[in-house]
């Protein structure tokens, strides 16, 4: 167990990389999230069809393919991706120390995989929402999106906030294939670096790597208990 104070720094090196690319992931999916859920409840057919295809595309594909497309696939489409490269975020990796190239690649695949459960958590609490209240709202002239601004979505989203947060906790473990796909340094890239190359014995090696995602995962779940219990309690 020697290898949990000895490699410490290596351990926290990889956690914080982790963290990183956790934190980016979740604020895309939430965002591209949103945008597929408004898609699929749209009144414009064409429109609902996208989400509908999004969703059904991407809920149903392991997310070991939706990385090897990203990390292979996208380079292939454009000279080293430079369509790909944002100069706010780039300069964000930069500030981060993660200027990897294949940590943007990584990064959109936990994006456009995660953002799928996350439509899907978000429509959940849309419907919660009473048929009555929007009907109630288009009848006083609001529009669709005024509906969902004012009207439906503050309150789904006291409904969502449950399922969204199992869908960030799964995103954290999914987290766990980055190393497998070219970022060096990240938590299980760690693990195979100190159990391959360096010949710690796997066991403890792979405790430091569990605690890692346990620090991540277990306040946003107590968390998570506690908003449960308080709605429970509203809900009486």
């Amino acid at each position: 167990m020697n290898v949990l104070i000895d490699k410490f720094d290596v351990f926290a090196g990889g956690f914080w990389l982790t963290f990183q690319i956790c934190l980016l992931a979740a604020i895309g999916a939430l965002i591209l999230g949103a945008v597929v859920a408004v898609l699929r409840i749209s009144p414009v057919p064409p429109l609902r069809a996208v989400g509908t295809a999004y969703v059904t595309v991407f809920r149903n594909m392991p997310l070991t393919v939706v990385m090897f497309f990203s990390v292979f696939a996208l380079p292939a489409l454009g000279s080293n991706a430079d369509f790909l490269r944002v100069p706010g975020l780039d300069a964000i990796f930069t500030r981060l120390g993660t200027d990897l190239p294949y940590f943007r690649f990584c990064l959109i695949a936990l994006v456009l995989y995660t953002a799928a459960f996350v439509c899907e958590a978000l429509r959940s609490g849309v419907n919660a929402v009473p048929a009555g209240q929007a009907e109630a709202a288009r009848s006083l002239g609001l529009t669709f999106g005024q509906n969902l601004r004012y009207v439906v979505l503050p309150q789904s989203w006291k409904a969502s906030v449950v399922p969204l947060g199992s869908v960030i906790i799964a995103m954290i473990k999914n987290s766990a294939l980055i190393g497998f796909f070219g970022v060096v340094g990240d938590l299980s890239q760690t693990a195979d670096q100190l159990t391959s190359a360096e010949g710690y014995a796997f066991v403890p090696v792979a405790i430091g790597i569990s605690l890692g995602y346990l620090i991540m995962t277990v306040p946003l779940g107590a968390l998570l208990d506690r908003i449960e219990r308080r709605q429970a309690v509203a809900a009486r």
